[in-house]
């Protein structure tokens, strides 16, 4: 049938190699310039997100490059073969690829507008991660886990999303620690501070500031350290790393802990 459709709006079997063999073009091309800002990003530490939006900004003319010879100069068409085209199209919208199109759009809006950008960190619709690619019709996140989460852009439209670093290396991680209620507060507040600020992954300046607050639960005390990490990457490192050493000197000056979960949060 579709072969049929074909010869119908005059295109031959070689017209129809050419078409082929350009559009595999355009999907290499794509992959080879995607590896290799990746490669390039990943030697630069600072510019490393600036450097990674620029993947889906370059798929995204390669493609849209390759449409464009395809319809244009490579088919030929003429006004009545392109209104057949425009049937067909509509006909395939009517049977399926509505979520096809809405997604590819969405990819369009990411590009333009940009909420977030690949190397950023951010939740979509309860999902959290690294957005890893940005792709036409999905975005693609890789979670704590290390797992791969594909996204479908046109979600963009309906569910919330959010970044915890906007496009900066910079971000703010919040670690807690619960102590029971009869602790010294002001002591372990000392304690938590101490931890964050000697850590090797903390970036502190004017801009990135950090601070310790205490929240007064029903049964135990929450303390609660936001500081920010000079490298996105190192935000589970860094709790850990202050989280381990402040436990440690809770147990050396005998502050006692509950039997209460260490939240970590991205959000800043």
């Amino acid at each position: 049938m579709v072969l049929q459709v074909l010869v119908n709006l005059g295109i031959d079997q070689e017209t129809l190699t050419g078409i082929v063999g350009l559009l595999v073009a355009a999907y290499l091309a794509g992959r080879v310039v995607g590896y290799a800002l990746t490669a390039i990003a990943e030697r630069s530490p600072r510019r490393r997100i600036s450097i990674k939006m620029l993947i889906p900004i370059a798929r995204f003319l390669i493609y849209g490059t390759a449409v464009f010879l395809v319809l244009g100069p490579l088919l030929q068409l003429s006004t009545a073969q392109l209104l057949a085209v425009s049937g067909l199209l509509g006909a395939a919208l009517g049977f399926g690829l509505k979520d096809l199109f809405a997604g590819i759009i969405g990819g369009v809006v990411l590009v333009t507008e940009r909420p977030y950008q690949v190397g950023d960190k951010v939740t979509i619709d309860g999902d959290y991660g690294e957005v890893t690619d940005i792709g036409l019709r999905a975005t693609t996140l890789t979670t704590p886990d290390d797992s791969a989460v594909r996204v479908p852009n046109a979600t963009l439209f309906t569910a919330n999303v959010s970044n915890a670093n906007d496009g900066h290396p910079e971000m703010m991680v919040v670690v807690e620690l619960a102590v029971t209620a009869s602790t010294d507060v002001d002591r372990a507040s000392a304690i938590v501070k101490e931890a964050m600020v000697t850590s090797k992954y903390v970036y502190v300046d004017d801009d990135h500031p950090f601070t310790v607050l205490v929240e007064d639960e029903s049964y135990y005390r929450t303390i609660r350290g936001k500081a920010y990490v000079a490298d996105l990457r190192d935000e589970f490192a860094f709790a850990s790393d202050v989280t381990k050493r402040s436990m440690g000197a809770f147990a050396s000056e005998g502050i006692e802990m509950p039997e209460a979960p260490v939240h970590v949060s991205e959000h800043r």
